[in-house]
């Protein structure tokens, strides 16, 4: 039987793979009928190429695909167009992360933002008086006490202060 699958070509922890006409006998790293694409799952999102027309070629005459390359053909669309050709009604899947655990159980629903919360933790101040009591940026806030504080034993990079205007 002609399979349509992965061979690995990458190094040690860096896969990279070739997708391959074969025969089914043949070792996974083995000869090769046609190399038809490749893929990448490093690259964010993974890089998916195939040759559509030799891929339809190789469906047409009855070559089957691993789960994993069909997966892969059907990202690259060249399933969806086999599946036409074919005559038969194809619905693609919705593209989802593969091997994604699914969640247990439904999803919570999220609690509805409510204006009526949103005026009861208002201040009742103007808003004003509330930014009165912050210092201004002109003055400082007592950095200049824990300079005065510092004494020549200890490194200057040490006072808070100091530490922030630096930054």
């Amino acid at each position: 039987m002609v399979r349509i699958r992965l061979s690995r070509i990458g190094a040690k922890k860096r896969p990279f793979y070739r997708v391959v006409v074969t025969d089914s006998k043949r070792a996974r790293g083995g000869r090769s009928k046609e190399v038809i694409g490749t893929y990448d799952p490093l690259t964010e999102p993974a890089t998916i190429r195939i040759v559509h027309e030799r891929a339809l070629h190789w469906l047409s005459v009855g070559a089957q695909p691993t789960d994993t390359a069909k997966y892969l053909l059907e990202e690259a669309g060249v399933w969806a167009d086999f599946m036409k050709a074919k005559g038969k009604e194809y619905t693609p899947k919705p593209k989802s992360v593969p091997f994604a655990t699914p969640a247990a159980g439904p999803a919570p629903e999220p609690e509805p933002v409510v204006e009526e919360v949103a005026a009861e933790v208002a201040p009742e101040e103007p808003v004003a008086e509330a930014h009165a009591e912050e210092p201004s940026p002109e003055t400082p806030a007592e950095p200049e006490a824990q300079v005065a504080e510092a004494t020549s034993d200890e490194p200057a990079a040490t006072v808070e202060g100091d530490a922030e205007q630096q930054s």
